[in-house]
């Protein structure tokens, strides 16, 4: 399956760069204009609606219409694991995975990796993904992860100007 992988040292402590990627608007302010998200419901693992921090078992239902080209994409994403432990503890490393449930690929797992560096943060994303198509999309898999790269980009570099202002 093909991967996609980016990191990025942001100027923060892990605990407020982890607290930060744990909640919806955290994924708001992250996601660059031009994908033109829109956040449906969203659901903690108890059934509460619009929960304040996504742990293990909430989902996110939302579309995205990438530049305002063509129909908008509907996707549920899980948060399947989350071990914050890290933030606060000897090894001072966290993560969190979401999966998606419905959308347009046929397999997405997105790992979001945060290890401290004194203060200081080293924040990693990787995705493995199968696109759509059977066979076509899976020829088409490696090169693909080149359109994640603009998109990725601009979440790091909207992270490390989030905590440059602090």
């Amino acid at each position: 399956m093909p991967t996609y992988r980016r990191a990025t040292r942001v100027p923060a402590p892990i605990k407020a760069v982890w607290e930060f990627h744990s909640t919806v608007d955290g994924l708001r302010e992250l996601t660059p204009g031009w994908m033109r998200l829109r956040i449906g419901d969203v659901e903690g693992p108890d059934g509460e609606s619009d929960p304040e921090v996504l742990v293990a078992g909430s989902t996110i239902e939302m579309s995205v219409r990438p530049f305002g080209i063509g129909p908008r994409q509907w996707w549920t994403s899980r948060i399947v694991e989350r071990d914050p432990e890290g933030t606060t503890g000897p090894e001072r490393s966290a993560r969190f995975v979401d999966e998606m449930e419905g959308g347009p690929f046929r397999r997405w797992e997105h790992t979001h990796a945060f290890y401290a560096d004194g203060d200081e943060t080293l924040l990693v994303d990787t995705v493995a993904y199968r696109l759509p198509l059977g066979p076509l999309g899976d020829a088409a898999g490696p090169p693909a992860k080149v359109g994640f790269g603009g998109m990725f980009r601009d979440r790091h570099r909207r992270t490390v100007e989030r905590f440059s202002e602090n």
